[in-house]
């Protein structure tokens, strides 16, 4: 068990069970909600992350709602169509928690970002897209 909170404190969630994925997203999408060129996300099972204390608010930017806190602004994560999942900000997991595999949506990428992780140009196969890359 998991607990992470916004960086006023208001916002508690907790998180059970192992992350799903850990990975940089580099989607357009992601750069303008949260105003970064990229993001470290953990993938959970949605029913692996609950608000427990704090009420978070809901907003969508093109399809995908977002918790953001009301007081400080921070996102605490997001809930992508389709999936049954909600993406955890991992700037707000324990240090160490954090442990990316690859980056996705490098396609929109705003500059290369080299390290020796995978870089898909849009989702690896096991996410429903090709495992085509982008080479830097």
């Amino acid at each position: 068990m998991t607990n992470v909170r916004c960086h006023c404190g208001l916002v508690q969630v907790q998180i059970s069970g192992e992350p799903v994925a850990q990975f940089y997203c580099h989607c357009d999408h992601c750069q303008q909600a949260h105003g970064a060129a990229y993001l470290p996300v953990s993938m959970y099972r949605a029913d692996h992350v609950k608000v427990m204390s704090g009420d978070p608010t809901m907003w969508k930017l093109h399809a995908t709602p977002r918790a953001t806190c009301r007081v400080c602004g921070t996102r605490v994560f997001a809930e992508p169509p389709g999936l049954g999942m909600r993406a955890v900000m991992a700037q707000l997991l324990p240090e160490g928690a954090f442990e990316p595999k690859f980056h996705v949506q490098c396609r929109h990428a705003r500059l290369p970002v080299k390290d020796a992780l995978p870089h898909f140009k849009g989702f690896p196969a096991a996410f429903g897209g090709s495992d085509d890359r982008v080479d830097w």
